[in-house]
C-alpha cells in the first residue's frame, strides 16, 4: 500500500514539474515575439518615405541597337599598277597594310611556317619604312626644289679643281638619336685639315711652322690637320681652329733674337747647303785648280742623295744611290 502511495507522489511530481516547464517556454517565445514585432515596427516608422506628387509610371528603356558598317575590302585591292605612289604615300608615316599593294611579311615563325602577312603585323609597324622615298618621289622632289638652285660654278668641274681653289676642308658631325635632349657632346668637334704645299713658307718660316704645329702634321700625306673641342658649340670650336691655323702661319715668319744663335745642331733635317760637306765636296772637285778659273760645283742629285741618306738613315736603296752619285761626279766608271 505505501510503495503505490510513493509511486503515485512521485508521478505527481513529475507530472507538475513538466507542466511548469511548458508554461515557462510559452511565456519566453511569446515575449521574443512581443519584442520582435515591437522593433519592426520602429525600423518601419524611421525608413524615409517618398513624396511622390504625381503617379510616373515607370518606363523600361529600350536597348539602343548598334549598327556596324561593313568593312570595306582592303584599299591595296582597287589600286591601279600605274598609279601615282606619291600621292598615295606622300609623306612619313606608320606601315599601313591597306595602303601598301606588296606581300610584306616580317616576324619570327617556327621552322618551315610562314612569316606573318602584313595584316595587324606589329613587327612592320615598330620599324621606321622609307616609302615615301621612293626613286620616283625624289625625282618629284628634286624636279619642285630646281626652281630655287643656281647653276654649278664654272671652274669647279673636278675634284682637283675644287681642292685647288678650296684648300681648306672642314669635318663636321651632326647625330641623330632618341634621347630628350637634342644636343650631343660629340657634335661640338670639328677638323680643319689643308695640305701644307698650298701654303707659302720660306726655308724659315717652314721650320718654324712645322715646329709649332708639332704630331698635327703627316709629312707621308702632306696633310695639316687641327681638331678643335674645348668650347661648348661647333662654332666656337670652328672659329678656335681657323684663329690656330692663322696665328701659327703668322708667327712663323716672326724671327725672333734667340733665333740667330741657332747652330747646325738645332736643326730638324739635315741640309746640304748649310753643312760642311758641301765645302768638302767642293775642295774634292776643285783640286789643283788655279786661282780665277771657275769653280766647280757639287750636283743636285749628289746633294739630294747626302740628304735623303742622313735623314732617313741608311738603307739598301740610299746607299745604292749615293754610290751612284759620287762614280757619276767623280767621272769614275761603273763596272759590270
Amino acid at each position: 500500500m505505501s510503495a503505490n502511495l510513493t509511486r503515485w507522489l512521485e508521478r505527481s511530481l513529475h507530472n507538475c514539474h513538466a507542466t511548469q516547464s511548458r508554461t515557462a517556454l510559452r511565456l519566453f517565445s511569446g515575449q521574443q515575439q512581443q519584442q520582435q514585432q515591437q522593433q519592426q515596427e520602429v525600423e518601419e516608422d524611421e525608413e524615409f518615405r517618398v513624396l511622390n506628387l504625381r503617379a510616373v509610371k515607370k518606363q523600361v528603356a529600350a536597348r539602343r541597337e548598334i549598327k556596324r558598317d561593313p568593312v570595306p575590302p582592303p584599299r591595296s585591292n582597287r589600286m591601279a599598277v600605274d598609279q601615282d605612289w606619291t600621292a598615295a604615300w606622300p609623306g612619313p608615316r606608320s606601315f599601313h597594310p591597306a595602303s601598301v599593294p606588296l606581300p610584306l611579311r616580317q616576324g619570327y615563325t617556327e621552322r618551315g611556317a610562314a612569316a606573318p602577312s602584313k595584316f595587324a603585323n606589329a613587327e612592320l609597324m615598330k620599324i621606321p619604312n622609307f616609302l615615301h622615298l621612293t626613286p620616283p618621289a625624289i625625282r618629284q622632289q628634286c624636279e619642285a626644289i630646281k626652281q630655287f638652285c643656281t647653276p654649278w660654278p664654272k671652274g669647279l668641274e673636278t675634284e682637283e679643281k675644287c681642292k685647288h681653289h678650296f684648300p681648306v676642308e672642314v669635318v663636321t658631325t651632326d647625330f641623330c638619336h632618341s634621347l630628350p635632349t637634342i644636343r650631343n657632346p660629340e657634335a661640338r668637334r670639328v677638323t680643319v685639315s689643308l695640305k701644307l704645299s698650298e701654303l707659302k713658307f720660306d726655308a724659315h718660316a717652314k721650320d718654324k711652322f712645322l715646329r709649332l704645329v708639332g704630331e698635327r702634321y703627316n709629312q707621308e700625306t702632306d696633310v695639316l690637320t687641327i681638331v678643335a673641342d674645348r668650347c661648348p658649340m661647333r662654332k666656337q670650336n670652328y672659329d678656335y681652329a681657323l684663329y690656330l691655323l692663322t696665328a701659327c702661319y703668322h708667327e712663323s715668319f716672326i724671327t725672333e733674337p734667340w733665333e740667330e744663335t741657332k747652330s747646325e745642331a738645332d736643326m730638324e733635317v739635315y741640309h746640304f747647303e748649310r753643312n760642311k760637306a758641301k765645302l768638302s765636296a767642293e775642295a774634292i772637285l776643285n783640286w789643283n785648280e788655279a786661282a780665277g778659273e771657275t769653280k766647280v760645283a757639287p750636283s743636285q742629285g749628289y746633294a739630294k742623295s747626302v740628304e735623303q741618306l742622313i735623314n732617313e738613315g741608311e738603307n739598301e736603296y740610299n746607299i745604292a744611290k749615293y754610290k751612284k752619285e759620287v762614280l757619276k761626279m767623280l767621272n769614275i766608271p761603273v763596272a759590270n
